[in-house]
């Protein structure tokens, strides 16, 4: 109780001074001068502060200013006036990442269905190295005036889905907050997109509003587990059947820590979210590194069989960061010896996000999404899989040019987590793994959870989709193409230095359909080494 009321006087402390300034001048406690224009000094900015402060409380547009009233005026007074400062005193931009201001900047514009264009032209240099391009038709098709889709459901799938080619990513209900899942799951249904469930499972604030979702399924099993953490099928099933759950994920491993396992910090396991996951309110819910129910490919494969069974034939696959080749080629052997195909395989990209990680596996620890992209799209179709099983990636989707470059080297569709948070209003404080989210996105505290809004964040969480499905549907027309689905690597560039460019196929070479099959192609020994029966690399003679 007295955290509580340290944190509520601290985010607080300016309007309650003012408030008190205001209640003393009101009862005489202060002399106040006999002079009209010191009393006007004195009053005119007590009197305004508070209205400020009220209005702060009370507007329900931005979160940082509804748990920050008054004070919180300073972040968009520094926003503002920092690409001035940047300007005079810096050299260059180097902030230049795809999540630099800029990009916050034009998520933000479409989340708030703002005008989202610029003055004076291109603002990158064309001409360095790693500059991106993707080319333009002499004869452009018409603007597409739908939400793109695909059908997500292979041979063995009783239940297709159709699917938006854009949808939230992984955010468990604890990582982020109620409303935040609320808002999320909303725009979801308002939109008529998916709603990853992260592998917290699946929360009663998921299935407030209706929206799609997909259940992932991670190594702790949590919402389908025994007391000693193993898989409890009647569990699942009994959930799984829900109709608005649309797809089972299994989640091998996470972008930003793959082969680490996941780490809900103690902060912000509150007794809702311990009864949810089944763990300990109070302490740190480490999810392991493995799962306990297969040890081998073949077992894996049998596995998501039996999870596309129990939820009555919905498409079932998994999610993984790539890491050895010859693991993912074990995979696809074990796939062919059982029969047992997964409906779809989402690629989670190195540079994907998290609450918390070890520094180490942020930036040195698995493939970076665009190689891992495009090296699983060539194993599937050397290996004549690639027509069954669908492709979804995530890893930094930010715009609709970052759609098209993953769409066209074998994607079918593109998954968005810190996209769809900064709509909910997040500034990428860091604050996370503590609990002191200050815009109420990644918190348990109901303080600052108060201030996301989620009628007003869930019109922005649409918004963005929206918004950012227009710009794709724009972009594929200007290529002459009509949908997603016709983009190839060969439409984009990719130049490499100064004085040389190169297309993203030249790029990242595809094998021709049965290639690995017949043994030939760069992959030829990881492919040799690989076995059903092992995640190892077998030594042959």
């Amino acid at each position: 109780m007295r955290s509580l009321l340290l944190a509520f006087g601290s985010r607080f402390l300016v309007l309650l001074l003012t408030a008190l300034g205001a209640l003393a001048l009101a009862f005489g406690f202060v002399d106040l001068p006999e002079d009209r224009d010191a009393f006007a000094l004195v009053l005119v900015p007590v009197v305004f502060f508070c209205g400020l402060g009220l209005h702060d409380i009370f507007q329900t547009r931005h979160a940082v200013l509804r748990n920050y009233p008054i004070v919180g005026h300073l972040r968009y007074l520094l926003e503002n006036i920092r690409p001035e400062l940047r300007q005079y005193f810096f050299e260059a931009d180097t902030d230049s990442t795809p999540y630099s201001r800029e990009s916050r900047g034009l998520v933000y514009q479409r989340a708030k269905r703002s005008l989202g264009v610029r003055p004076f032209g291109t603002q990158q240099d064309v001409y360095r190295s790693a500059h991106e391009w993707i080319h333009h038709s002499i004869a452009p098709k018409p603007v597409a005036h739908e939400n793109f889709r695909i059908s997500i459901g292979g041979p063995q799938c009783a239940q297709p889905y159709s699917a938006s080619v854009l949808n939230i990513s992984a955010l468990s209900y604890g990582a982020i907050s109620t409303n935040a899942i609320l808002a999320l799951n909303k725009g979801a249904k308002l939109g008529g997109f998916a709603h990853d469930t992260g592998e917290g499972s699946v929360s009663p604030y998921h299935r407030t509003h209706g929206g799609d979702l997909i259940w992932e399924i991670g190594s702790s099993y949590f919402g389908c587990r025994h007391l000693d953490g193993t898989f409890a099928p009647e569990t699942f099933a009994a959930l799984a059947v829900d109709p608005q759950i649309k797809m089972i994920e299994l989640k091998l491993s996470q972008g930003a820590k793959p082969g680490h396992g996941g780490i809900l910090p103690g902060a912000k396991v509150t007794r809702e979210v311990a009864a949810i996951w089944g763990v300990e309110a109070g302490k740190d819910s480490v999810s392991p590194a493995g799962h306990s129910t297969f040890s081998t490919p073949v077992e894996m494969m049998r596995f998501i069989g039996e999870l596309r069974r129990l939820s009555g034939g919905k498409p079932t696959g998994f999610k993984l960061c790539v890491g050895h080749p010859w693991e993912f080629f074990a995979l696809i052997k074990a796939m062919r010896e059982t029969d047992i195909l997964p409906d779809f395989i989402v690629i989670d990209g190195s540079e994907g996000g998290t609450g918390a990680a070890p520094l180490e596996f942020l930036d040195h620890v698995g493939s970076p999404l665009r190689d891992a992209l495009a090296f699983v799209h060539s194993a599937l179709v050397g290996a004549n899989l690639r027509e069954h099983i669908r492709i979804g990636c995530s890893g930094k989707v930010a715009s609709a040019f970052d759609m098209a470059r993953l769409l066209a080297l074998g994607a079918d569709w593109c998954n968005a987590a810190r996209g769809f948070m900064f709509a909910l209003g997040c500034i990428q404080a860091q604050q996370c793994h503590s609990g002191r989210c200050p815009t109420g996105v990644a918190t348990q505290d109901p303080l600052r959870t108060r201030g996301l809004v989620v009628g007003d964040k869930a019109q922005r969480v649409f918004g963005f989709h929206q918004e950012t499905l227009k710009a794709l549907a724009e972009l594929i027309s200007a290529a002459g193409l009509n949908h997603p689905s016709e983009l190839q690597a060969v439409h984009l560039m990719l130049r490499t230095s100064d004085n040389r460019v190169t297309t993203f196929a030249d790029q990242y070479p595809c094998m021709a359909p049965g290639e690995l099959l017949s043994g030939g192609g760069v992959h030829a020994q990881d492919w040799d080494c690989a076995s059903a029966d092992t995640f190892e690399r077998v030594r042959r003679a």
